[in-house]
C-alpha cells in the first residue's frame, strides 16, 4: 500500500452522483503565470461563467487555497464533483518554472461547495523515479472507484498512469492507463453518459487529440481526431460539454508563459473529427490563467461562490476586431496591446460614474488610482484628475450599443458628442463616427466590457 504523507478522515462516496442537478453555470480552477513572472501565483484560483466561455475571476483573481507542504506551490489543479455531490481538488506539487522530475506526490483538498477547503494533504501515487503531473480523476462504475490519472514516465516513455481510490486518501497500485506508443502529456477525461472521452497532448508533434472509451478502463481508448493546434505551441486540453446544448468545447493554453493565452474549439459531434476553432472574440479567460480545469455547477452554487469570494472590482476592455488585445495604459498613453501583458494591472479599470455627468462613465486606472482616461487633442491619455471642468468633461463618455455589434459597447465623448473612442494603429483616440461610418471604423470603436 502506498504511503500517505498525512492522514485524514475519509469515507467512501456512496450517495448518487449530483448529475441529476440542473447545471446552469461553470467553475474554473487554475494557477497563474505572466511573461515577466510578476503575475505568477502557484496556488488555486477560481472563476465562474454562465455560458462556459466568458469568465469572471473570483477573489479579485487572488488565491482561494495555497499548499503548505511539499514544494508549497501547485500547478495543474483539477476540480472533481464526487458521487456524493461534494468536491475534491487535485493538483501537481510544483512551484515556479523549475520542474521536479521525480516528485511522486500530489496535493489534495476536500470541499463541500468550493466556498472553503479542508483536509489538505499530500498523497503519494507511486515509488518510481518519475513525476506525477497534471492529476485528474473520474468515476468508473464498473470499478466502483475513482480513477486518478496523471502524467509520468514508465521507464520507456511519457504515458498516463492510473491509481484507483474511493476516498482520495488511500491509493491503489499504479498501472499504465494510456500508452499510444509515443510520448503524451496532460490527459483530461470527460464522462458523457456511457462514454469516456480523453483529450491529450502528443509530445511528438505538439498537437492535441481526443480519444474515446466505453469503459473508462486502462488501455481502452481509441483516438477519434486528427491533431489540433492554435498558436505556436499548445498544451493542457480541457473537454467541456455545454449545459444547455449538444455543443462540446475543447480548450488548450499556450505552452509559453510569455504567450499565456487560451485557445478553444467547438464541435456538435465529439465522436467525429469536426472541431472548429473559435475566434477569441467568443471567449475570455481569466487574467494569466494557466492549465485550467472546468466543471459544471448549479446557479445556486455559482451565487454562493460569488457571495463567498466576491466579484472583481475592476473590468477590462477587449477590442472587437483585435480580440487578442485589451485597452491598457503604457507611459500614460492609452492603447490596445496583446494579452498577456505586464504589469497586469495596466489593463484593469474601475468604471465609475462619469466625472462630468453621472449618467456617463469614466475610466480610473487600478494601478495608478486618481488617474483617468481623458482625451487631449483627440488622443486618449491617462492623466491625474485636476478636478477642473475641462478635465471632467474630457474624461467622461456615454456607453452606447456597440457600433459594430450591439451586444458589445462603444463610448461616445461627452464634450465631442460626434466622436467615439476607437483604436488607430493600436493607439486610442476619439474620432467622428456613426452608423454611416465605414465598417472598419465602427469595429475599431467597439469593445467588450469583461474581466
Amino acid at each position: 500500500m502506498l504511503v500517505l504523507l498525512m492522514s485524514v478522515a475519509g469515507a467512501v462516496a456512496t450517495a448518487p452522483a449530483a448529475s441529476a442537478a440542473t447545471y446552469a453555470a461553470y467553475v474554473m480552477g487554475y494557477f497563474k503565470e505572466s511573461p515577466n513572472q510578476s503575475g505568477d501565483s502557484y496556488a488555486l484560483h477560481l472563476a465562474v461563467s454562465s455560458d462556459g466561455l466568458s469568465w469572471m475571476p473570483l477573489n479579485q483573481n487572488n488565491p482561494v487555497a495555497t499548499p503548505t507542504a511539499g514544494m508549497q506551490g501547485l500547478r495543474d489543479p483539477y476540480i472533481l464533483r464526487k458521487q456524493d455531490g461534494t468536491f475534491v481538488v487535485l493538483a501537481t506539487d510544483l512551484k515556479g518554472r523549475v520542474f521536479n522530475l521525480n516528485n511522486q506526490y500530489i496535493h489534495v483538498w476536500d470541499s463541500a461547495n468550493l466556498t472553503g477547503f479542508s483536509n489538505y494533504r499530500r498523497v503519494r501515487l507511486h515509488t518510481m523515479a518519475t513525476h506525477s503531473w497534471a492529476p485528474e480523476a473520474f468515476w468508473v462504475p464498473s470499478r466502483n472507484a475513482y480513477a486518478v490519472i496523471y502524467s509520468a514516465n514508465n521507464g520507456t516513455r511519457d504515458v498516463f498512469m492510473v491509481n484507483w481510490t474511493t476516498d482520495f486518501i488511500t491509493m491503489g497500485s499504479p498501472q499504465v492507463f494510456f500508452d499510444p506508443g509515443f510520448n503524451v502529456l496532460d490527459g483530461d477525461v470527460l464522462v458523457d453518459g456511457s462514454n469516456f472521452y480523453l483529450s491529450y497532448k502528443n509530445l511528438s508533434n505538439g498537437n492535441l487529440y481526443v480519444a474515446r472509451s466505453t469503459t473508462g478502463l486502462p488501455n481502452s481508448f481509441t483516438t477519434l481526431t486528427g491533431g489540433l493546434r492554435q498558436g505556436g505551441a499548445i498544451e493542457a486540453p480541457i473537454l467541456v460539454k455545454s449545459n444547455t446544448s449538444s455543443t462540446f468545447w475543447l480548450w488548450g493554453d499556450s505552452f509559453s508563459p510569455a504567450n499565456a493565452v487560451f485557445y478553444a474549439w467547438q464541435s456538435s459531434n465529439v465522436n467525429g473529427n469536426s472541431w472548429s476553432a473559435l475566434n477569441q472574440r467568443a471567449y475570455t479567460a481569466p487574467i494569466n490563467a494557466k492549465h485550467a480545469t472546468i466543471s459544471p455547477i448549479t446557479a445556486a452554487e455559482q451565487s454562493a461562490l460569488i457571495s463567498r469570494w466576491g466579484a472583481p472590482q475592476w473590468n477590462r476592455l477587449k477590442s472587437y476586431n483585435a480580440p487578442d488585445r485589451y485597452v491598457r495604459h503604457a507611459a500614460y498613453a492609452a492603447r490596445i496591446d496583446p494579452f498577456p501583458m505586464d504589469p497586469t494591472a495596466d489593463q484593469q479599470w474601475r468604471l465609475v460614474p462619469g466625472l462630468a455627468d453621472s449618467a456617463g462613465v469614466s475610466f480610473e486606472s487600478v494601478n495608478v488610482p486618481g488617474r483617468y482616461l481623458r482625451h487631449s487633442n483627440y488622443a486618449l491619455r491617462l492623466d491625474p484628475n485636476d478636478n477642473t471642468a475641462t478635465f471632467r468633461a474630457d474624461a467622461t463618455f456615454y456607453r452606447t450599443a456597440g457600433l459594430a455589434d450591439g451586444a458589445w459597447a462603444s463610448f461616445r465623448s461627452y464634450n465631442f458628442p460626434d466622436r467615439y473612442i476607437r483604436h488607430s494603429n493600436y493607439a486610442l483616440r476619439i474620432d467622428p463616427l456613426g452608423s454611416g461610418s465605414a465598417l472598419a471604423d465602427r469595429q475599431d470603436a467597439t469593445f467588450q466590457i469583461t474581466y
